[in-house]
């Protein structure tokens, strides 16, 4: 992901492997917003978490672990 600020828009959504792939928004609001929501989650579920802003896309749990 790109260099972004904390009060980036972005969405945050959950990739459900087990219902065919659907994604289901859990938020859209700021990139601080969306990581504070994200660390709250269960390990499963952070595992299907991924952030989108307006040209990219990258998965929760390689965004924390750079």
């Amino acid at each position: 992901m790109r260099t972004i600020s904390s009060d980036v828009a972005v969405r945050l959504y959950h990739l459900d492997d087990a219902d065919g792939g659907a994604a289901a928004t859990l938020l859209y609001g700021t990139l601080a917003e969306a990581l504070a929501l994200a660390a709250t989650q269960s390990e499963d579920v952070q595992m299907g978490l991924f952030l989108q802003t307006s040209n990219d896309v990258v998965a929760y749990l390689d965004l924390i672990e750079e």
